[in-house]
């Protein structure tokens, strides 16, 4: 007798994970234990030019065949497409999603349009999009306008920690401001009841490993911080780039998201945060979801304190507008009533409580000045 999906606990992860310094070098080899034939890489121009060639080479000399799909920065559904139809034609059986997170949900779709195997390959920590069968999806304007997903997650993530200490420290300090929600929002979406990204009910495990992801990033991030700054590639480094890409993502993935994303929905309806990247939309959404849930003094306290060792974004100013109007804060709060996510809350939500949370959140996290 079959059981409806929802009143299930479900839990998904990727085939493989490899995380190290030099990593790179292991896709030839994976790929091969995928059947692989021919792979098919895509990337911008910026990390093509920076790591792309030494792949290319690399796998050339392991006689795998390769090609480069270009990516041109925004993850829409007309990119997507495409890209597949560029695919059509050629006869390649493994998609590389090589870079940032636009690149490899672009990659995403790509795999699904193809009914190809997947080889995630990160070059920057700034989120935690690698691990799973999301794909957010993109307007030309830079506004978020939907998700698909993948029939599964990646057939493998292969995380270089080397290339990761090498990019900019903002992406990585981005990573730490999305991995910080998700001991608190897979709470929320378990008392609520909420389901996951796979249909079901939210496994204890999710928890266990959200929790697990803001002790790693509490003991290591200002020291992982540090050693990036530097272009360093430390254990802090390891333990932190663990903590964004694969707990994080795991977490988010069977835990279910709750207020800090769903404050995504409507922080990008407004232009002047346009510039703010993921992470730090959800560094600043957390501290909203936070007084949201009453928290104690001493949480909050704690939260902002971390965020000012780490030297992410916890006002709107530090985002990039010093305040919002009055319609601005209107137009915030519909659009992030109107997020998936907002459901995932132990109590119905309306717009003044979001707006008195965000002009409190604010007001709080104004004391924090980031590195």
């Amino acid at each position: 007798m079959s059981q409806a999906l929802n009143q299930l606990r479900i839990a998904g992860f990727p085939g493989r994970y490899l995380q190290g310094s030099g990593a790179l070098g292991a896709i030839g080899t994976v790929a091969r234990e995928l059947a692989g034939r021919r792979l098919l890489v895509v990337s911008d121009d910026i990390v093509d030019a920076a790591v792309g060639g030494r792949l290319h080479e690399q796998l050339r000399a392991e006689s795998m065949p390769v090609e480069r799909l270009r990516f041109g920065g925004e993850c829409t559904p007309a990119a997507i497409a495409s890209l597949a139809q560029q695919v059509s034609a050629r006869d390649g059986d493994v998609v590389v999603g090589l870079g940032g997170g636009k690149t490899i949900d672009t990659a995403k779709g790509v795999s699904k349009a193809m009914g190809a195997r997947l080889i995630v390959v990160p070059t920057i920590a700034s989120n935690d999009s690698a691990t799973s069968r999301l794909i957010v999806l993109y307007d030309d304007a830079h506004r978020v306008q939907g998700v698909d997903l993948l029939p599964r997650n990646p057939d493998a993530v292969v995380v270089d920690t080397r290339e990761i200490a090498r990019a900019p420290v903002r992406f990585f300090r981005a990573g730490i401001g999305d991995a910080l929600s998700k001991t608190f929002e897979a709470a929320q979406c378990a008392r609520a009841g909420g389901l996951n990204f796979h249909g079901g009910r939210p496994p204890r495990t999710a928890g266990a490993l959200g929790d697990y992801c803001y002790s790693l990033l509490r003991d290591h991030g200002e020291a992982a911080v540090e050693a990036v700054t530097a272009g360093r590639c430390t254990d802090a480094v390891e333990d932190v780039t663990e903590a964004t890409v694969l707990l994080s993502g795991l977490a988010f993935e069977s835990g279910g998201l709750s207020i800090a994303h769903a404050l995504l929905r409507g922080l990008t309806g407004v232009p002047a945060l346009l510039h703010a990247l993921h992470g730090e939309m959800v560094a600043f959404g957390t501290l909203v979801q936070l007084v949201l849930e009453d928290r104690p003094g001493s949480r909050v306290t704690d939260y902002l304190a971390l965020l000012g060792r780490i030297g992410l974004p916890a006002s709107l100013g530090a985002l990039g507008k010093a305040s919002l109007s009055d319609d601005e804060l209107e137009t915030v709060a519909a659009l992030t009533l109107a997020a998936p996510y907002i459901r995932n809350f132990d109590r119905v939500l309306d717009g003044t409580a979001l707006r008195r949370a965000i002009i409190e959140a604010d007001r709080l996290g104004s004391s924090i000045s980031p590195r």
